[in-house]
């Protein structure tokens, strides 16, 4: 048998013009690729099926607040990319990390809002971008800008947690392990 489509890294693009049900058209888009791809992992990445539906959910909330943050305040999106990372794992059903981009045409970088009236809905949809992704940012292109976010594969609870000899080295603050190598970008080590 093949190795998985999910492993060799894939991309997806969806062509935007602003509209009625565009936020509901990208979240259809992304479920689709998502079920291709068998994101965030089959049965055997050891997810239960509460975790796997979560993980999904967390990402199609992501791409509900990026495009909704592009109708409101950027005049409409105009296209969503989806990327899925190769995983570079060699755990079997082990689903490789998501980047999301938002394009539109403004050049005006997304910033926290400060907080609204209590009860008023709207300024948290970059609260909540933060909250979910590993990573978010916004890069200048030609015709505007893309607002980009990183989602990391969901690791399954039952690989959360530290071995017993190994909890009273884990450095709560950083997330790191002394003596540990640090993962990419210097931070702490990777899963």
């Amino acid at each position: 048998m093949s190795d998985p489509v999910r492993s060799r890294g894939q991309i997806r693009r969806l062509g935007l013009r602003s509209g009625e049900s565009v936020v509901a058209r990208c979240r259809d888009f992304c479920r689709v690729a998502l079920a291709d791809w068998d994101w965030p992992g089959s049965e055997g990445s050891g997810l239960t099926a509460e975790e796997r539906e979560f993980a999904i959910e967390d990402v199609l909330l992501v791409v509900s607040e990026a495009v909704t943050n592009a109708c409101l305040h950027a005049g409409g999106p105009t296209e969503l990319v989806i990327r899925l990372a190769p995983t570079g794992s060699p755990d079997p059903g082990t689903a490789g990390d998501l980047r999301i981009e938002v394009s539109d045409r403004s050049s005006r970088v997304p910033a926290f809002r400060p907080r609204g009236a209590p009860g008023q809905p709207g300024g948290n949809g970059l609260v909540v971008i933060d909250r979910l992704a590993r990573a978010w940012g916004a890069v200048a292109t030609e015709s505007g800008k893309s607002v980009w976010m990183e989602l990391a594969a969901p690791v399954p609870e039952a690989r959360r947690t530290l071995a017993p000899e190994a909890r009273h080295r884990f450095d709560g603050a950083t997330g790191a392990i002394p003596g540990d190598s640090p993962g990419p970008g210097g931070g702490p080590p990777g899963p």
